[in-house]
């Protein structure tokens, strides 16, 4: 039984067969965290339509980034009254570490689901 749509951008299957991992190893791996898998081990999509094709998923990471910091932000002026300066930075800082790999991984899965189901193609 396939997945829904939401299910496989969430366990980071293939767009196509939504079976397929695109990732070689687990998010809780730090090695290889960002590597993608060429192609698709159940159906034979291919993950990687062009040469750098990932590079514009930096832009999604850029803005899971900034939305972090500025719920980050408004989270400390609602809890804290008068925040210093270095409570800012520090929290930002240590939550955009810990969500860092989250955020690498899931900006290349949606740059897939988005602009690469209209560029990947079958062997």
């Amino acid at each position: 039984m396939a997945k829904s749509l939401g299910q496989a951008i969430i366990t980071a299957k293939c767009p196509r067969c939504r079976e397929g991992d695109l990732f070689p190893v687990s998010l809780f791996s730090f090695r290889k965290l960002t590597d993608i898998n060429h192609s698709c081990k159940v159906c034979n999509s291919t993950f990687q339509p062009e040469p750098r094709f990932f590079d514009g998923a930096m832009y999604i990471s850029y803005a899971f980034s900034v939305a972090l910091v500025i719920t980050v932000f408004v989270a400390i002026n609602v809890l804290i009254e008068k925040p210093e300066l270095w409570m800012y930075l520090s929290t930002i800082v240590v939550i955009n570490t810990v969500f860092l790999p989250v955020m690498l991984r899931y900006s290349k899965v949606l740059y897939l689901y988005g602009v690469g189901k209209l560029k990947y193609r079958g062997h």
